[in-house]
């Protein structure tokens, strides 16, 4: 494939209109990014694994995914200190699987980003609907005052929002200490087990594990985008490893107290349906509503919020990277005074809020987003891997603990998400590969003869070709 792709000349000042500010990310930052990405499904969304699986199902079902993306992040942060480009996963692929994969890799992942705020957005709505907030009977006003103020946020500047970013995480992260310290005096495992329509550890079999994957991805879905960062981080070969990593641990701890103490103290049955499970949780376990409780619902929103927040950021720079390469069309690459790529946040925004104010349904839109997550952990993988064997001399500031074998198991198991993912909707899997193919198609008959050779990615790439050749 490299040898069918054409590039063309671009003027002097291309790459000086598309400039990222630089060194506006250290690793405390680029940590608190990562668990703002995640923070959101520690409020909702995982406890509809609890219909799957029981929660012996969800438990094994969250351990398979925490291994998955343990090892990703292992991964990645040796990809993310050895390829420092905004484009992340897409340039990670393209150096392993040439044009066609880089380009694969990147779709997927700008499909998880970009749909994913709209869904947010909606949960958003609802939340404000519940609590009564603004006397609101419709949620759009809510879907378009969130767009409008997060994505001008960081139009004003990426240093100024990721601050922001880390304080809203934080008011979030303080709501679940409280919900886990004040539910562990009321932990009860005879709980855990009270799923109604069976009994033990799984009550729905091991068909139940499978069903309930998609729901364990909920913990950690979306820490994959630190590397995003890369070319705004102050040192990315010593920051990106740490940052990612950091935010790894810590969403680790909350995954596994929010799994065990939440439903051990209100019982599964309690909250296996319920859209709102934490508050839920405190008041079935505490019988009634509680001040803990009104805690937990009102600053439940912060972590929505944190999440939209943070994956505006996700989105915009993977459309960046894309666009800078010439994959997508150029004029999105463009960045403003303050070195924010404003189109790329600008349109995305537009199709998201667009999109929340039809659909209105967030379930449908985050499995959207799951499944284009999970083919990129695919790609990626498959890119480690292939980096490894093919170029064991390519400069590694930090190397994965047990390397491409760490890897291959986040591998297989990326692959049994995809699989998940068919089985909980197929017909958002069917529109996001539908999404897939449009993008494809447009390479292979557009983009790919449009390319632009001075893009970071693509340079990474002509330098390796260039060693080889003199190798």
């Amino acid at each position: 494939m490299a040898k069918r792709v054409e590039y063309e000349d671009v003027g002097g000042d291309y790459l000086e209109q598309r400039q990222l500010k630089r060194g506006a990310a250290g690793w405390v930052l680029l940590a608190g990014l990562g668990v703002s990405f995640v923070i959101s499904g520690d409020f909702a969304g995982w406890n509809f694994g609890l219909a799957q699986g029981g929660w012996g199902g969800l438990v094994i079902a969250t351990a398979l995914m925490a291994t998955m993306y343990t090892c990703m992040a292992l991964g990645l942060a040796e990809l993310a200190a050895a390829l420092p480009v905004a484009g992340a996963g897409y340039g990670f692929a393209r150096r392993a699987l040439g044009p066609l994969g880089g380009f694969a890799t990147g779709i997927a992942i700008l499909i998880e980003y970009a749909i994913a705020p709209a869904a947010i957005a909606v949960f958003i709505g609802g939340y404000v609907e519940t609590l009564g907030l603004f006397g609101l009977t419709s949620s759009w006003p809510v879907y378009l005052v969130c767009f409008l103020v997060f994505v001008g946020v960081h139009l004003h500047g990426v240093g100024e929002a990721l601050r922001l970013m880390l304080v809203i995480t934080g008011v979030a992260v303080a709501a679940l200490v409280a919900f886990v310290v004040g539910m562990v005096p009321r932990f009860e495992a005879a709980k855990l087990f009270d799923v109604v329509e069976g009994d033990g550890f799984l009550p729905f079999g091991f068909a139940g594990v499978l069903g309930a994957l998609v729901y364990g991805i909920w913990f950690f879905l979306a820490v994959e985008g630190v590397p995003l960062a890369a070319e705004e981080a102050r040192d990315p070969k010593r920051d990106m490893p740490r940052g990612i990593m950091a935010a790894m641990a810590v969403l680790l701890v909350f995954a596994a107290a929010i799994l065990v103490l939440a439903p051990g103290g209100a019982g599964a049955e309690a909250l296996r349906a319920s859209d709102n499970p934490l508050p839920d949780a405190v008041r079935a376990a505490y019988g009634g509503d509680t001040w803990l409780a009104r805690v937990v619902n009102y600053v439940g929103l912060a972590g929505l919020v944190a999440s939209f927040f943070s994956i505006i950021f996700a989105y915009s720079r993977q459309l960046f990277a894309l666009s800078r390469a010439g994959y997508l069309p150029r004029w999105l690459s463009r960045t403003g005074r303050r070195k924010t790529p404003y189109l790329a946040l600008i349109v995305p925004g537009a199709i998201g809020f667009t999109l929340a104010s039809v659909t209105r349904d967030g379930a449908l839109l985050i499995n959207i987003a799951v499944f284009g997550a999970a083919l990129s952990y695919v790609l990626m993988m498959v890119s480690h891997i292939v980096l490894r064997v093919r170029e064991p001399d390519l400069d590694r500031p930090y190397r994965t603990p047990g390397g491409a074998v760490t890897t291959g198991v986040a591998l297989v198991l990326a692959v049994a998400a995809v699989v998940a993912t068919f089985f909980v909707d197929r017909f958002a899997a069917g529109i996001t590969a539908g999404i897939v193919v449009i993008a494809l198609a447009y390479f292979w008959f557009y983009s790919r003869h449009h390319l632009v050779a001075a893009a970071p990615e693509e340079e990474f790439d002509a330098i390796a070709r260039a060693e080889q050749e003199l190798g």
